[in-house]
């Protein structure tokens, strides 16, 4: 009996261990809704955008990234794509300096992506949640479809 109470003991143990190992690695700190700070951001060359929400879920199949907002020129921006954190390709719609993203967690608050246009890498993005949560921060560097370099620094506020 004795044996068997430990069994059952050790198994639950091992069950809330694992549990909370599971809930800890689907928590994902950039999930929620994000509104771009103009104030806190540079785009350089610039302008920057107008306006931008970025709206990130959890999926069964990883993460659902929707953008829009409003370009510098007034135009409307529509991004989307799903993607998981395994270095691989994964589509990306809505503009035209690239087609698809691979992204990698370098931590639980920050991941490395990098942006390909017909198979060529043309920018890199590091993606960070800060320690409480309320700011994102994304750093760009690369090369738009005309070929002028961009570094831009946006800070979006979660909602």
């Amino acid at each position: 009996m004795h044996t068997f109470l430990r069994t059952l003991f050790v198994g639950a143990i091992l069950a809330v261990g694992a549990a909370g190992e599971v809930s800890a690695a689907t928590a994902d700190p950039v999930v929620g809704t994000w509104t771009l700070n103009l104030d806190k951001s540079k785009f350089n060359p610039g302008p920057g955008p107008k306006s931008q929400t970025r709206v990130y879920a959890q999926t069964a199949d990883g993460i659902s990234m929707k953008v829009t907002g409003t370009s510098a020129d007034g135009s409307a921006i529509a991004t989307e794509s799903n993607y998981k954190y395994d270095g691989k390709d994964y589509p990306i719609t809505g503009t035209p300096n690239y087609d698809t993203l691979a992204l990698k967690r370098v931590n639980g608050s920050t991941v490395k992506s990098t942006q390909k246009l017909k198979g060529k890498i043309v920018g890199a993005t590091t993606r960070t949640v800060s320690a409480h949560g309320k700011v994102l921060t994304l750093t760009s560097k690369g090369t738009d479809v005309k070929g002028i370099p961009f570094n831009d620094v946006s800070v979006f506020d979660k909602q």
